[in-house]
């Protein structure tokens, strides 16, 4: 008998008002769909994209359109006459051009939301309307597939990619498109020489070559076109980057009132670098080393700016004075096995998700550490000289996808659908929980879970269902484990298969 699997929450986010109060809305995505809920009564406001809506993939170079304000038609491909009534009676039921969306944040004043969708690399800019409904404000296909998406200064948007590039661009676009930037055969000078101002034959063939390569440069000037939006390259690693943070400090001088903007950017080779904010992103002003692995989060606290916390397939959490370049302190997150004591081989994990949030009446400076595949949250106290000390870790119903704070509680999105500590093996049964809450006990370390009105109408009601095509579950399944689940990808390993020794 098939199971009636609903796609859990990929990412979960309240909405703010200008005043920094949480508003009354939670957005959250799952599958290719952005939902809104009422905070208080757990309703479901709204959904986007509406069922029937063409989201065809834009063509990411904008030719003949401005990509901001439309994309351009979908594919096409050819459809026997027959079939032509049938999609016609069916058009109700256009899906988008993409299946997950895994980034999802918001402007610090609450403004605006931001999504990223998967497949055609779109970032687009909402406005929340008062009854919950989205109000798409514009969407900028990306050359690269973004990784990592977070604010600077103005509610720039600031990006980093999978090729390893850090871009900037506004947060609302213009209503002109940027000019194109010149290719190598816009910038390069007319052929002046004929065949009838050349007269020996070394110099026919000379010319013969440069017109055969400037035509080569014509054929190849749409494929060397960057998108026509408005975007800067800020700086770039030189390997797959994973995330990116925007930070700033007082400056040195204690006449100046200035602060001094930072983007830190994060790579799968380990690294961690520290950059000027604009103009001067391209100056480097420290490198934290330290990871022996790929690095996949990293968390600045709004309250303690001058600390970074990074994590990725270490089995440890590093605590950097980032400015510096200054390792402070390192964190366990798992206890070793038995087995692998006596091997020196530590246990394997990746670093999801990193949060800082202050909680509790004592207002406790709490960080929350979530790991790949695991149903384990990880609660931490951020003390001012960098040491952490453990919390009673947070048992959950599936493995943690994603985390929100709202008031004093933490809501927790679950994975409904694989067997907690697996991200391969689903579960045998449908399981309704989408989300949980936990809150902190007054004067002590450990949570407990709490039920209100919002999670149990949120779950009650679901998301979209899954359907799985008969003969093909076991395929379909595994690229539904690929969209919430990669991180082991960057890791390195041996011709053997064992983890590279560094």
């Amino acid at each position: 008998m098939a199971q009636n699997f609903q796609h859990p929450f990929q990412c979960i986010h309240f909405v703010k008002k200008k005043n920094g109060e949480t508003r009354n809305v939670l957005v959250a995505s799952a599958g290719a769909k952005l939902f809104s809920y009422a905070a208080e009564s757990g309703q479901r406001l709204s959904s986007w994209p509406q069922d029937g809506a063409d989201m065809a993939i834009p063509d990411v170079n904008g030719a003949g359109s401005n990509p901001e304000t439309e994309g351009p038609p979908g594919k096409k491909r050819k459809v026997d006459p027959a079939e032509a009534k049938k999609d016609g009676d069916a058009s109700a039921k256009k899906t988008p051009a993409w299946t997950s969306i895994p980034i999802l944040t918001s402007t610090p004043d609450g403004e605006y939301l931001l999504a990223l969708t998967g497949e055609d690399k779109c970032i687009r800019v909402f406005q929340i309307e008062e009854d919950g409904s989205f109000h798409q404000l514009s969407e900028r296909p990306m050359p690269k597939r973004p990784s990592a998406i977070t604010f600077m200064e103005n509610n720039d948007i600031l990006t980093g990619d999978k090729f390893g590039d850090v871009y900037s661009m506004p947060l609302l676009t213009s209503t002109e498109p940027r000019a194109a930037p010149k290719t190598p055969a816009q910038r390069s000078t007319a052929i002046a020489a004929t065949n009838l101002t050349v007269h020996t034959e070394r110099n026919l063939k000379s010319l013969e070559m440069q017109i055969k390569m400037k035509s080569k440069q014509q054929e190849q000037k749409k494929e060397s076109e960057k998108p026509v939006f408005d975007h800067d390259l800020l700086l770039g690693h030189v390997s797959l980057l994973t995330d990116v943070a925007f930070a700033s400090l007082p400056s040195p001088d204690p006449s100046s009132t200035k602060r001094r903007n930072y983007i830190l950017s994060a790579d799968k080779d380990e690294h961690i670098r520290v950059s000027r904010g604009r103009p001067q992103a391209h100056v480097i002003e420290a490198q934290c080393f330290g990871h022996k692995a790929f690095v996949s989060r990293l968390c600045v606290p709004e309250w303690a700016p001058e600390l970074l916390i990074s994590g990725g397939g270490d089995p440890h959490l590093f605590v950097w004075n980032w400015a510096a370049g200054e390792l402070l302190h390192t964190v366990a997150l798992v206890q070793q096995e038995q087995g692998s004591e006596a091997e020196g081989k530590p246990k394997e994990i990746a670093v999801r998700g990193i949060w800082a949030a202050t909680l509790g009446a004592d207002s406790q400076r709490i960080i929350l550490v979530a790991l790949e595949g695991n149903p384990t949250l990880l609660p931490f106290t951020l003390h001012p000289n960098g040491s952490m000390t453990p919390h009673t870790p947070i048992e959950t119903s599936g493995n943690i996808l994603d985390i929100e704070v709202h008031a004093s509680t933490v809501l927790v999105s679950v994975d409904c659908i694989r067997t907690p500590g697996s991200t391969q093996e689903w579960r045998s049964a449908t399981s309704t929980t989408l989300l949980e809450t936990f809150q902190l006990k007054q004067g002590t370390t450990e949570w407990e879970s709490v039920a209100d009105q919002m999670i149990g109408t949120i779950n009650a009601t679901g998301t979209v269902s899954l359907s799985l095509t008969e003969g093909a579950e076991e395929k379909e399944k595994e690229a539904l484990n690929g969209v919430l689940y990669g991180l082991e990808n960057l890791r390195k390993h041996g011709w053997a298969g064992e983890a590279t020794v560094f």
